[in-house]
């Protein structure tokens, strides 16, 4: 990780967490953390709320940002579980389901992603705005150079 988190985003995930007990998950996510701070780590960046953001979204962040790193579980099967098909991985003492909040942070992973994608997203469309409009600027600047040039050689004539 500390040769890669300069070149790409890095977010923290803890597999397989359906074999760990809450507080294993706990401990392990805690430790992890402590080695990412320790070595100087940069994960990938959750958008910072302004304060005129909607107090939902807001909280959303927070969840995610406490979730990190995120324990998830696989799923090889659909299963029908009280009536519904969930994604979920069948074991003699029940059900893991991965879109489950207490079993597992699969959703919030991939809630971190969509929302950062949405961000990344719109922060292109500006970016590609600010170099089309600088672009602009530059043509403008050159008509209006030629147009000089062409005055100043017009008396001359």
């Amino acid at each position: 990780m500390k040769q890669l988190h300069n070149k790409v985003n890095i977010v923290p995930v803890i597999a397989k967490a359906d074999v760990l007990t809450k507080k294993e998950v706990l401990r392990l996510k805690k430790r992890v953390m402590e080695e990412i701070e320790s070595n100087g780590i940069k994960l990938y960046p959750l958008p910072d709320c302004d304060s005129d953001e909607d107090e939902d979204y807001k909280e959303q962040v927070r969840q995610l940002k406490e979730a990190v790193p995120f324990a998830v579980c696989g799923a090889n099967t659909l299963l029908e579980v009280r009536g519904r098909k969930v994604r979920g991985r069948l074991y003699p003492w029940g059900v893991v389901e991965v879109e489950n909040p207490d079993h597992c942070d699969f959703i919030k992973l991939r809630t971190m992603l969509i929302l950062n994608l949405e961000e990344k997203q719109s922060g292109e469309k500006d970016r590609i705005l600010q170099e089309k409009e600088a672009e602009l600027r530059r043509m403008q600047e050159m008509l209006a150079q030629m147009q000089a040039r062409m005055q100043q050689q017009q008396p001359n004539q």
